[in-house]
């Protein structure tokens, strides 16, 4: 049985109280043939769990500890590592355990690198700790989002020095990952195969302010010192972007010869650099140093929905002009006045970003769903059913 932190207070008339910690199990508590009275102390529950190495070590936090109760105390933290259509395993004790979902729970609730509180003897879920970042998209026909990754530090965007690269894109994923709170960074994936790929990063580092790009070779050991900046003990870093980049290669090298089924890896046609689906399913593997990567499908598609802070953040060169503007409703197309305009004249501003800016806001404007109808009977549409 796991042992729990307690509290021992010595009852005397005559003399000021005497209080010591100790650890005790919870069928101790009680009171003492000798008149000691032994109470649960609530906030060293949390310390114990948040001092836990183990846990610290797979990314364990004062964030999750602080969300603990004690009536959490029978249940123990574990890490979900992988979720599949009709099952959840996790990482409990260094071993890899099998969930066991309570009744109406399903696994669409729950992201890989979720912490959840679960029996340790039975592996029943108790609930789900609320996450410090969470990755989620909105998939077309689909009324809740599609949870992606949770508990990401870094999130490595892959891509590669060929046909794939593409700016519109990766400004999709980096409005989904500035959204959800993440660090992106840029992983330029096949550089071995170009005489130098200092364009392709400044490209891509030209996308947002303060983004880093850095390019490898996949297959090369040199790509962990490449990455180790962001993949220090207890960290985890997430990998996604299309089909045939190099996502479950990268993830190869960075896990090591020593895991125990390496990821299939597949080529890419030669005519425009697409590949084919290898990674069917999210999981989370332990970087040797102490650090956790998270593999992700290839994403076909990537709708904007829901992402307008997001999208701010991305083109915050525009954001930042247009209170300059004589106008407050300002389109930034023919208005007189506009700080905007002004700037692309000047040269200062790509009128390709204030296109693929305007594209975006009117995607994510048709697809983030709102509730209409009067009060209590409200539902959600969006603004292309209104059309």
């Amino acid at each position: 049985m796991p042992r729990q932190p307690g509290q021992v207070r010595k009852e005397a008339a005559a003399t000021r109280p005497t209080w010591v910690v100790i650890s005790l199990s919870p069928k101790l508590l009680g009171t003492t043939a000798d008149g000691w009275n032994i109470e649960p102390l609530a906030p060293a529950l949390t310390d114990n769990h948040s001092q836990n190495t183990e846990h610290d070590s797979i990314g364990w936090s004062d964030f999750f500890a602080d969300q603990l109760t004690p009536e959490d105390a029978a249940f123990a933290p574990m890490r979900v590592a992988t979720v599949h259509r009709s099952r959840l395993t996790a990482n409990f004790d260094a071993d890899s355990i099998r969930l066991n979902l309570p009744t109406h729970a399903k696994t669409t609730d729950f992201a890989v690198g979720d912490w959840v509180l679960a029996d340790p003897e039975t592996h029943i879920l108790h609930r789900r700790l609320a996450p410090r970042t969470l990755l989620e998209r909105r998939v077309e026909g689909s009324h809740a989002p599609q949870l992606i990754a949770a508990n990401v530090d870094t999130l490595f965007i892959v891509t590669s020095c060929n046909a794939d690269f593409n700016p519109a894109r990766l400004e999709r994923y980096l409005a989904l990952v500035n959204e959800a709170g993440i660090d992106p960074v840029i992983v330029l994936t096949k550089a071995d195969t170009v005489a130098d790929a200092a364009d392709y990063i400044a490209q891509a580092e030209a996308l947002q302010r303060g983004l880093v790009a850095v390019s490898l070779n996949a297959k090369s050991p040199d790509a962990v010192q490449t990455l180790a900046p962001w993949c220090s003990p207890g960290h985890t870093v997430a990998l996604i972007g299309s089909s045939g980049v190099g996502k479950s290669t990268l993830l190869n090298t960075l896990v090591g010869p020593d895991q125990d089924a390496p990821q299939a890896t597949g080529g890419i046609r030669e005519t425009d650099a697409k590949g084919r689906h290898t990674t069917t399913s999210r999981s989370l593997h332990a970087i040797p140093g102490g650090a956790w990567v998270i593999d992700t499908p290839g994403m076909r598609t990537l709708h904007v929905s829901d992402l307008a802070s997001g999208i701010d953040s991305l083109f915050s060169e525009i954001t930042e002009l247009a209170p300059h503007c004589r106008f407050r409703d300002c389109t930034h197309q023919h208005e007189p006045g506009c700080a905007v305009q002004a700037a692309i004249k000047a040269g200062t501003l790509d009128a390709a970003r204030l296109d693929r800016w305007r594209k975006l806001l009117d995607e994510n404007r048709t697809n983030t769903p709102v509730q209409t109808g009067a009060r209590g009977n409200k539902s959600v549409s969006t603004w292309a059913k209104k059309r």
